[in-house]
């Protein structure tokens, strides 16, 4: 017997007890319960569907955030509204609330953990981590100039994210600091990975470590997302350079794919229709948006450069300030979605 997938069958015949039991600031509405998040916030943005059939298209116990494009089954909301840490701890809770006894231990073998790295692992720390409002995180990206966080999100803080030290780093180097998360995710909205980036103690800066930027789980053809795919779209390299973009325009979708390589390999939304590429100036930035262009095209997709001014929009942001910016990237961009997105 499978655990986790034989726990999450009986959570799901159980589901608006469970949906009681953990978020009980929500409602039943015909087949749904509706509530604000996976921490049991009120609101009716989130919604998990109490019956249907066990597995595929409409099972019982399945959710979505319709805010955040975050969803799953059962299994994954406990993780995520009691913020455990492992599966093992996931697992436990489940047979506590079904009031199940402790398993054979041949059955648990090597399945407490997911494999370093693995789309498993980032989805258990992405379930750990807390919403970025109030953080060290959100000092972090003030500090750079990004105020606005509204619908972000893709975005969470760790404040113990562990850091496995290389050659590079100083002897002595601590193996956790805070952290700015950021989750990736498919087309169809799965999360595939996470991004981390480890903060000093008080939120001025990245932490002073040879990597203070690293990356887990499938990222290839994937990205984090502000805003739900449309038929217009902004895609450029890095979390800062999209989120300075969305001090100006944040109605529009954006992915940020994280590097030059991840950038050129981007997989396109079936709606999309036109591509702007926010171009970093330097010759993999340039590469990547030739080879990302080109594949656009080919798509049926127009491709448009988007180019900063100095290095990229964070730097951008910080030198010139958002009205200077939304001045000089209004006339970059087709007149109909100048007045659209910028206005």
């Amino acid at each position: 017997m499978h655990q986790a997938s034989d726990l999450a069958r009986q959570l799901a015949r159980n589901a608006e007890s469970v949906c009681r039991h953990y978020l009980p600031e929500g409602h039943r509405q015909g087949r749904y319960w509706l509530v604000g998040d996976v921490e049991g916030t009120p609101g009716r943005s989130m919604f998990v569907r109490l019956t249907g059939p066990e597995s595929g298209k409409g099972a019982a116990g399945k959710w979505t955030d319709a805010a955040t494009g975050e969803h799953g089954d059962l299994l994954d909301l406990i993780a995520a509204n009691r913020r455990l840490g492992s599966l093992a701890e996931t697992l436990e809770e489940a047979r506590h609330f079904l009031s199940l006894p402790a398993p054979d231990p041949r059955e648990t073998t090597h399945r407490s953990s997911a494999p370093t790295g693995s789309p498993e692992a980032a989805r258990w720390l992405w379930a750990i981590s807390r919403p970025i409002h109030g953080t060290l995180a959100e000092t972090y990206l003030s500090e750079r100039g990004i105020t606005d966080l509204r619908n972000c999100g893709c975005l969470r803080f760790h404040p113990n994210c562990w850091y496995r030290a290389d050659r590079d780093d100083l002897p002595n180097t601590p193996d956790a600091f805070p952290a700015l998360i950021a989750s990736v995710r498919d087309n169809n909205g799965t999360l595939t990975g996470l991004h981390r980036t480890w903060l000093t103690p008080h939120g001025n800066g990245k932490a002073p470590l040879a990597t203070p930027r690293r990356a887990m789980g499938e990222l290839l053809g994937h990205g984090v997302r502000f805003g739900p795919s449309g038929t217009t779209m902004i895609a450029g390299e890095g979390i800062e350079t999209m989120l300075s973009l969305r001090q100006i325009m944040p109605a529009i979708p954006m992915i940020a794919a994280l590097s030059a390589a991840h950038l050129a390999a981007l997989q396109f939304p079936r709606m999309l229709r036109r591509l702007y590429i926010a171009r970093d100036n330097d010759a993999a930035g340039r590469t990547a948006h030739d080879d990302l262009a080109s594949r656009a095209q080919d798509a049926g997709i127009e491709a448009l450069p988007l180019d900063a001014e100095i290095g990229d929009f964070n730097d951008d942001l910080r030198q010139f300030g958002t009205d200077a910016m939304r001045a000089d990237v209004r006339v970059k961009l087709i007149l109909e979605d100048a007045e659209h997105v910028i206005g």
